[in-house]
């Protein structure tokens, strides 16, 4: 058997600009937080996966009628199925996401005595979550960074500094999981996120105004 070819190490000069990028972006946006209100990890778990192609306004406009009317996990596995589409029918594939909140409310409760399960693996195995999901809940309601959480910001955004050449949110977690100490994981999302809807716009980037524009590789020029 093989073995596998050790990483290819980053050179210090990138780390150093990737430092840079994280205390000026750190700077500019001192209040970055997680967009999608929550006051637990089983609403934030739920808030996630209704986030799926949707916006966190829309869902956070969606979640307190959700919420009042099943404020745990066993009254939502308990729901009827008609009933929970009806209150989050304005995300968008209301069925599906009806069915992986319902699905997930169920093994919560029939496998972790009702308590949303704070690591990865066992996250994994709640119908309707994927990576992105889990590190959402883990870093924003465990405060575990286990990984980077990659939306469409995130994946414009590392593309355009020169981060990463992928599109695939996978691959993008883990060219940015090197550059940027572990600590700083979840707020590195929060950060670039915020940054994507305040400037660094996929249409109409706002180099002229942009803190980064001197550790950017495209020197402003979208990609």
């Amino acid at each position: 058997m093989k073995t596998p070819p050790a990483p290819t190490p980053i050179p210090l000069a990138e780390k150093r600009r990737a430092g840079r990028v994280y205390r000026k972006l750190e700077k500019t946006y001192p209040h970055a937080t997680c967009a999608l209100k929550h006051r637990n990890a089983f609403e934030l778990l739920v808030a996630t996966i209704l986030s799926a192609q949707c916006t966190d306004e829309r869902v956070n406009m969606t979640t307190p009628a959700l919420f009042e009317k099943y404020p745990t996990p066993a009254a939502l596995a308990a729901s009827k199925p008609a009933d929970v589409e009806k209150l989050i029918r304005s995300t968008g594939f209301y069925r599906n996401k009806a069915k992986s909140i319902r699905g997930a409310a169920q093994t919560i409760v029939d496998h972790h005595a009702g308590e949303v399960p704070d690591t990865m693996d066992e996250l994994l195995k709640l119908p309707g979550v994927a990576r992105k999901t889990a590190n959402v809940v883990l870093g924003n309601a465990f405060n575990q960074n286990v990984g980077v959480v990659v939306d469409t910001h995130v994946t414009r955004l590392s593309n355009r500094l020169g981060f990463t050449t992928h599109k695939d949110a996978k691959k993008i977690e883990r060219d940015l999981m090197p550059l940027f100490p572990r600590k700083n994981w979840t707020m590195l999302s929060h950060l670039l996120i915020f940054h994507g809807r305040a400037i660094c716009k996929a249409r109409k980037p706002k180099c002229e105004s942009c803190p980064l524009l001197k550790d950017c590789p495209q020197i402003g020029v979208p990609t």
